[in-house]
């Protein structure tokens, strides 16, 4: 990995961890999405990143499990990975699917608190409006950056 590469590697680690996941997976991340070629080995990963081929294993599942990369086909046993287009886009689909469950429990909560206690009533009704409105504005989001991406031109083009 060349310096730059390690740096950018680097900072997307720290990306991912204000997102709320773990630094070797935007660790993993980058280096999947700049690496050729585009599919590697966890033992290949392990080694480039410098961490354990555990480590490596266990973060390449969660990014499997989240849709942002796939194992890459091979003639052998090995486990090889690969960036999947669009990963970002499932991931926060995953994520916007959480809310819904918030509104259960923020349905729950004001339940649970009456009329006589409006200051808490507001601070409930307030939050569970703002995750309804996020469910109902996320799908017309993602629907808005597919069709951004499908109309953009080829980057060569852009540059141009």
């Amino acid at each position: 990995m060349e310096p730059r590469e390690s740096e950018f590697v680097d900072r997307m680690g720290l990306v991912m961890e204000r997102l709320g996941g773990t630094r070797t997976m935007g660790r993993l991340y980058a280096w999947l999405m700049i690496c050729d070629p585009p599919h590697q080995s966890l033992t290949d990963l392990a080694a480039d990143l410098g961490v354990s081929k555990t480590a490596v294993s266990t973060v390449a599942r969660q990014l499997e499990a989240a849709g942002m990369i796939e194992r890459a086909p091979t003639p052998n046993r090995e486990h090889r990975y690969r960036v999947v287009g669009g990963g970002w886009a499932h991931a926060l689909r995953v994520q916007f699917a959480g809310l819904r469950q918030s509104l259960d429990a923020l349905d729950f909560g004001l339940s649970v608190i009456g009329e006589d206690r409006p200051e808490q009533r507001a601070r409930l009704e307030e939050t569970r409006e703002f995750f309804a409105f996020t469910v109902r504005d996320v799908e017309g989001f993602l629907q808005r950056w597919l069709d951004h991406r499908d109309a953009a031109p080829p980057r060569e083009e852009r540059e141009t």
